[in-house]
């Protein structure tokens, strides 16, 4: 594993490690797949000490595949596992540490060094027995479970992930233990690439080059978990990063192997590829998203999410924003023409060798054009950057669609592909719509396809999102029939976050990115959550969906009637709206029934907005707040602050409320 040798495909049983015949069953079905390694867990000293029996039964069955052992708060299970397994992993957030309690504890430069010594003097015998057994171990950080001593100093950031990592890093260098591999998950696809991006660059400055194992946690089943997997993974692959993978999915073990596959593939086909000649962008930060500045053509572009483009119309839930047929579309050759009908939006076919100075300055002029990007480079990703890369060094902001053309007729196939080639653009912040062509597959699992893939890189939400795990031994519930109700039960609440996570392990951690959580708390008992908090515990497994169904209820997420949105302006910075309170007669004082509110999007807070005056012209709008002026169009606005800070804000007649939002404002009007 690591250098020149191939990415290896990995996976994890879901069976007992306590069950020896169905740990070695499925552990052969997953080698049989192609798996390269397989993982089991050991919550305790006798699943650690069990491995060693299983370990021997595959060896019988013929099977030589390296065997690892997970461990989460047990050091003496990992001691155990390392003198029966080939590899050990570990997780910084829990292998000293205590649990997380989610409290905002203090430490001085003393103090905070002391906890790091009590992580040195518990590692050192593991690496000692790791040194005398063969052993490797994993370094494995989670999203969903960094220690409170970690999120006290560096919050719930990548560079607190980095540095869970690190600490562990520098004591097995220093103690001279180099058979190490690193992963660094998150649920989150933008959080797990630029972390991982991170760890590899604050591993190069302090002289390491470990091997990384890669994967999205939690990504869930069916088309979610294979198009956020491929999204995430993807993109580090192509960045050159990552020695073996995972794709994780709530579903059987085996099935997660062929996709993993599949992706890699797809992505080493460009090996060897003619290289690329361009220059990066001194601005861009491959550390921190921040969308490129585009102007704005209609609604395409700026603060606008990327929109959806299809050849024809379809029959699904899903329906794209523009139908290729049905627009002026213009190649390089006709560029002249595009002087015609000056106010009709006109799509400039291009590729990266069509880029010059004389066509980059003619783009800079050109007002009401969008860019179809496309390249048939066998490095497609790369190519597509060079030009947005050409295009910020010369500041023109024309707004860019991506487009791909496939001839692919297996579905799974097309969605790897897809979120592949595309899914590291726009995590880069590159892109303002997509625009996928198959002419194999349905036009409809081409949409969703292009949907999935935006909702996956979280520049556009267009459903329900499910955070789910794929099950381990620790689960105590059936993870996959569960899901199933849940997505059945909840699957038109577009926005919602719903985590369904097997063990406690990384559940409560988890529930940071989700609005709600069912998490398993014991064998058929089940803990349902708001965000870190946990509102009822140990429920029986029987009753837990509807009393989940229940709370989303209770926060007023079902109910989305009860509020309409009249205005909804904003930027990537801030938003502001105004609902109307549907529930109410219309006899009720306006006071109660009309309300604006502020978001600050970065910090995720909603404050209502307080009235001074208001004024209604033809074509244009005054709102006068205690917190601000608001002038505004039917298409744009400017919020001018009491702190005398301008925001400049773009309408959204279709914007819907996020969950959290419909929860903030239906507690604002609980109180009032």
């Amino acid at each position: 594993m690591g250098s020149n040798f191939p990415v290896r495909v990995q996976s994890m049983t879901n069976t007992s490690t306590l069950d020896t015949v169905a740990s070695i069953d499925q552990a052969t079905r997953i080698i049989d797949a192609g798996g390269e390694l397989v993982r089991f867990t050991a919550q305790g000293v006798r699943e650690a000490g069990n491995l060693q029996f299983i370990r021997k039964g595959l060896f019988e069955k013929g099977y030589r595949q390296p065997v690892s052992a997970d461990i989460h708060f047990n050091p003496n299970a990992a001691e155990v596992a390392a003198q029966y397994v080939e590899k050990v992993r570990i997780n910084p957030g829990n292998f000293v540490d205590a649990a997380r309690t989610f409290l905002k504890l203090e430490y001085t430069d003393d103090e905070y060094q002391q906890e790091i010594e009590k992580i040195r003097n518990r590692l050192l015998p593991l690496l000692s027995i790791c040194k005398t057994d063969h052993t490797a171990l994993r370094i494995g950080v989670n999203h969903g479970s960094l220690s409170d001593r970690i999120m006290s100093r560096y919050g719930n950031s990548a560079p607190g992930m980095v540095e869970s990592c690190m600490e562990f890093l520098r004591i097995c260098s220093e103690a001279d233990f180099h058979d190490v591999v690193i992963s660094i998950k998150a649920s989150n696809t933008l959080m797990m690439v630029q972390t991982v991006r991170l760890l590899v660059s604050t591993m190069h400055q302090e002289g390491m080059n470990y091997p990384l194992h890669l994967g999205v946690t939690e990504a869930g089943d069916g088309e979610d978990g294979r198009i956020k997997s491929a999204v995430g993974i993807g993109a580090l692959l192509v960045d050159g990063i990552g020695d073996t993978i995972r794709v994780s999915l709530s579903e059987d073990p085996e099935k997660e192997i062929p996709v993993a596959k599949k992706l890699i593939d797809h992505i080493m086909k460009r090996a060897g590829h003619a290289l690329i000649t361009a220059k990066a962008d001194p601005r861009f930060n491959p550390y921190e998203y921040h969308r490129r500045d585009t102007s704005i053509v209609n609604n395409i572009g700026s603060a606008y999410p990327p929109l959806v483009m299809a050849s024809e119309k379809v029959l699904g839930v899903l329906q794209p924003d523009l139908i290729a047929n049905e627009l002026s579309v213009f190649t390089v050759e006709q560029l002249p023409e595009l002087n015609s009908k000056p106010d009709e939006v006109k799509f400039l076919m291009l590729q990266y060798g069509d880029l010059n100075e004389q066509l980059i300055e003619q783009l800079r002029k050109r007002v009401n054009v969008v860019v179809l990007l496309s390249s048939h480079h066998p490095n497609a990703i790369g190519e597509m950057r060079a030009f947005f890369h050409t295009l910020m060094i010369h500041n023109c902001s024309i707004p860019v669609f991506l487009h791909r053309v496939y001839q692919e007729s297996d579905l799974e196939t097309f969605q790897v592909q897809a979120a592949a080639d595309l899914g590291a653009l726009f995590l880069d912040g590159f892109g303002d719509g997509i625009f996928l062509e198959n002419a194999l597959l349905l036009p409809s699992q081409v949409v969703d396809t292009a949907f999935a893939i935006l909702q996956a890189t979280r520049v556009r939400v267009s459903k329900t999102e499910y955070i789910s795990c794929p099950g381990c031994g620790r689960t105590l519930f059936d993870l996959q029939t569960t899901l199933a109700r849940i997505k059945a039960a909840t699957g038109h609440l577009v926005g919602l976050k719903i985590g369904v996570m097997g063990c406690i392990v990384n559940g409560p951690g988890e529930m940071a990115d989700a609005d709600f959580g069912y998490v398993g708390a014991g064998k058929g008992r089940v803990s349902l959550y708001h965000h870190y908090q946990c509102v009822e515990k140990n429920i029986p497994e029987e009753e837990a969906v509807e009393k989940l169904l229940a709370l989303i209820n209770q926060y007023n997420v079902l109910n989305n009637n009860r509020f309409e949105t009249l205005f909804f302006l904003k930027n990537e910075s801030i938003a502001l709206f105004e609902v109307k309170r549907s529930d109410l007669p219309e006899t009720t004082d306006p006071s109660r029934r009309y309300q604006w509110f502020l978001v600050d999007k970065k910090q995720q807070s909603l404050s209502p907005l307080t009235f001074v005056s208001m004024k209604n012209e033809e074509e244009h709008y005054e709102r006068v707040f205690e917190q601000g002026t608001l002038q505004f169009d039917a298409f744009q606005g400017t919020f001018e602050s009491k702190g005398n800070k301008s925001f400049l804000l773009f309408r959204n007649p279709k914007s819907t409320l996020e969950a959290w939002m419909l929860m903030k404002v239906a507690a604002f009007f609980n109180a009032n």
